[in-house]
């Protein structure tokens, strides 16, 4: 189960990516690529090239856990600006509704099953 709060930094790695990555692939890109500090708790997601797998990387106390959705049916709704930074600063709210298949311009669900 996912929970977040609403005090989470929460950033979109703005490339797509090798879902094959596990935590040190995934570590790796927040640290080189991203330029960010992987143990700050901040939450970092990935989503791969045909937008129907997403991946959330966070260091807890005592490790890393990582979440992984693989969609049935239907594809992922990139943010504005994805592709044109390094990373998209997200809410709990925004992530939850991409995760969910809520569109963030249009707010309409779409079908997930």
């Amino acid at each position: 189960m996912l929970s977040l709060r609403n005090t989470d930094h929460i950033y979109l790695y703005s490339e797509f990516t090798d879902m094959r990555k596990g935590f040190n692939g995934l570590s790796t890109i927040v640290i080189s690529l991203m330029e960010m500090n992987v143990v700050s708790g901040d939450i970092y997601v990935f989503i791969n090239r045909s937008k129907d797998k997403i991946k959330l990387l966070r260091f807890e106390r005592g490790g890393f856990s990582l979440y992984y959705k693989r969609l049935e049916r239907g594809r992922f709704e990139l943010p504005v600006g994805f592709g044109k930074c390094d990373s998209i600063h997200l809410t709990s709210a925004q992530i939850m509704m991409l995760i969910e298949g809520i569109s963030l311009e249009k707010r309409n669900q779409k079908v997930r099953f």
